[in-house]
């Protein structure tokens, strides 16, 4: 890949993301095409700024980060996807990477930690903070250390959709005001939800802010 790469930032703290585009810009010489920092709105920067690079925090509000990984993967096929994370839990390291992620970083690393995997994703290649997974250099073994049963994983079972719906639900969002986030209606929301609920044996809002942090969707 040649030129000047471009790099969508996704990161809902301000001083975070002032200080990842003084890297990207600075140390990479790289260019920030845009800042996002709410998931819902990942998706649409992509296709307005179509950049090389997407470098993003999983803890999002509107949607859950892996969900934006899978969403942007499916979509962008070439597109290069960094995850910039607090979190060295190395079943939501493998997710990313599952999803379509090409390197996953902590936010504790050094910053040539994350210039080093940026590098690394834009030559086609793979990273993983050494941190994560015991020092597990490879990502691809990573990704194919066994996993529970399917039936132990009821996630596996949520559409994107219902996923959606279900963060926002814990995040305190009315049936109306998801409605609106998502640009569907009422009526889908609450079909959504009642179908979400149905496959978690979620029974009332308390029982969805649990399966959210279950899940690892919230903080």
């Amino acid at each position: 890949m040649t030129g000047c790469i471009g790099v969508v930032v996704v990161e809902d703290h301000e001083l975070l993301a002032d200080g990842l585009c003084f890297l990207i810009e600075q140390d990479l010489g790289w260019r920030v095409l845009a800042r996002v920092v709410n998931g819902l709105d990942v998706y649409r920067a992509c296709v307005v700024h179509r950049p090389a690079l997407l470098l993003l925090d999983l803890g999002l509000p509107g949607m859950d980060g892996v969900d934006v990984i899978r969403q942007c993967a499916q979509r962008w096929p070439d597109l290069r996807i960094v995850v910039n994370s607090a979190s060295d839990d190395s079943e939501r390291a493998r997710q990313s990477l599952e999803a379509g992620a090409a390197a996953y970083v902590l936010k504790s690393s050094p910053r040539g930690t994350l210039i080093h995997a940026s590098y690394q994703v834009i030559r086609g290649e793979r990273f993983v903070d050494p941190a994560v997974f015991g020092g597990m250099h490879d990502p691809a073994s990573a990704r194919h250390v066994p996993r529970p049963c399917a039936f132990e994983m009821p996630e596996r079972l949520l559409t994107l959709r219902e996923r959606q719906v279900l963060k926002l639900v814990a995040e305190g969002q009315r049936n109306r005001d998801i409605a609106q986030l998502l640009s569907i209606s009422v009526k889908t929301v609450e079909t959504h939800r009642l179908n979400m609920m149905r496959k978690l044996d979620a029974h009332n809002v308390a029982d969805i802010v649990n399966w959210a942090h279950r899940l690892r969707m919230m903080l």
